[in-house]
């Protein structure tokens, strides 16, 4: 195995395009050195993008936040004003793993790790997060809900690298959460997840929302029905019941050792609701 450290994005790219046989990122680590070890992968390349400065940076653009792919959960709670203004992201992002694993761990590994339970993934979805993706045919942004297509199966082309998640400008009264379901009290991989952002008027009405599942389906879920279920709303009970309906509705989960089909369904829903109670508190207060 070949371990590279480039300094740079450009550099970073060239030698993932170049490599013929399995390159790996390394941002973290948390992930990929467990799955090396236990000889799940065997890469022949790894490059590590944590001495890449643009990948480790947290700054404000256009009223919201550029996060870069390599920033640490720890760095991420430890900003001034990110976790004032985006609770529910840095919340899910601390989610992952221990204390010392958070130190380490990142969004943008979290994200290209390609599992379907990933933490921070459904609270960047419901937020409208983009991922900036950076390869030999330049930059390109897409929704953050579009880059996983499947477990451990990606959207990325060779040679790509997701450089950063721009958070947008958030409005006036808008309020966001994450809600997992594990089996232990910390440290395990959700069962199901739940982000939930919602928007409201002067007269506390919904205007807009954003729902999103993981650990249901093959892939974390945009769910547009459990949203619409909200907007229009007070998110009263009535709205808060189809909300929880419309996110069952869109589970497909499979049965593990973590739950059955059914449970997950259920849980879900109940995710659903209790996300959507503490983003409408914060959306009041805000």
């Amino acid at each position: 195995m070949r371990y590279e450290a480039p300094n740079s994005l450009d550099q970073a790219v060239a030698l993932l395009a170049k490599e013929t046989g399995e390159a790996r990122v390394l941002a973290g680590g948390t992930d990929l050195l467990v799955q090396m070890r236990t000889d799940i992968i065997d890469p022949v390349l790894v490059v590590d993008i944590k001495g890449i400065a643009e990948l480790r940076q947290i700054k404000e653009e256009g009223g919201g936040y550029r996060i870069g792919a390599a920033v640490t959960g720890a760095e991420l709670k430890e900003h001034p004003k990110l976790k004032s203004i985006w609770p529910g992201i840095v919340e899910a992002a601390n989610l992952i793993g221990s204390t010392q694993i958070q130190g380490r761990a990142t969004m943008g590994g979290n994200l290209c790790n390609g599992s379907p339970a990933a933490d921070s993934v459904p609270a960047l979805i419901a937020a409208g997060a983009k991922a900036t993706i950076v390869g030999p045919k330049g930059r390109r942004d897409i929704p953050v809900e579009d880059v996983m297509l499947a477990p451990r199966k990606l959207s990325l082309a060779k040679g790509e690298i997701i450089a950063s998640f721009l958070l947008p400008a958030k409005p006036a009264r808008t309020g966001e959460a994450y809600l997992r379901f594990i089996p232990r009290t910390e440290m395990d991989i959700a069962v199901v997840g739940c982000g939930v952002c919602l928007t409201l008027d002067a007269k506390g009405k919904c205007t807009a929302a954003r729902v999103s599942l993981g650990a249901v389906a093959e892939r974390p879920l945009l769910v547009a029905p459990a949203a619409a279920a909200l907007v229009g709303s007070t998110v009263d009970a009535a709205a808060l019941q189809k909300l929880a309906a419309a996110a069952s509705a869109a589970c497909r989960p499979i049965d593990d050792k973590r739950g059955t089909k059914e449970y997950r369904i259920k849980v879900a829903g109940v995710l659903a609701r209790r996300a959507a109670q503490i983003a409408l508190e914060r959306a009041r207060k805000g």
